[in-house]
């Protein structure tokens, strides 16, 4: 497959592109009842994810591409196929390539949709 199937990619689950650490980057959000959350990203063109933090885990499965985590000042390439968890309280950034769609977990909510304030 080439891309999420049209389910999953319902405008109404849409993110918001402030609450975004990527740009160029497309994704759809789904929430569980504990708060936690799923997203599901594609990205349209080479960019880096600002650096940031969550207080809770983040769990990164690489569908297409590659994403490459920066943390501490080491890169880890994270390929197809290829997960990688972010404990909570750790700094993190990235790089990431056109093409490149993943799967997240959130242990908290992270992603808007568009019109949430």
């Amino acid at each position: 497959m080439k891309d999420f199937p049209e389910f999953m990619k319902n405008q109404v689950n849409k993110i918001s592109s402030a609450s975004q650490y990527t740009e160029n980057i497309e994704g759809y959000v789904f929430d569980g009842a504990d708060g936690s959350q799923m997203a599901f990203w594609t990205v349209y063109q080479d960019g880096e994810s600002a650096v940031h933090v969550h207080d809770y885990d983040e769990y990164m499965l690489v569908v297409e591409g590659q994403y490459t985590l920066i943390i501490d000042g080491k890169r880890i390439p994270v390929k197809a196929g290829q997960e990688y968890l972010i404990k909570k309280g750790v700094t993190h950034g990235g790089e990431v390539i056109a093409g490149t769609r993943t799967i997240e977990a959130f242990g908290g909510k992270r992603a808007k949709r568009v019109g949430e304030v």
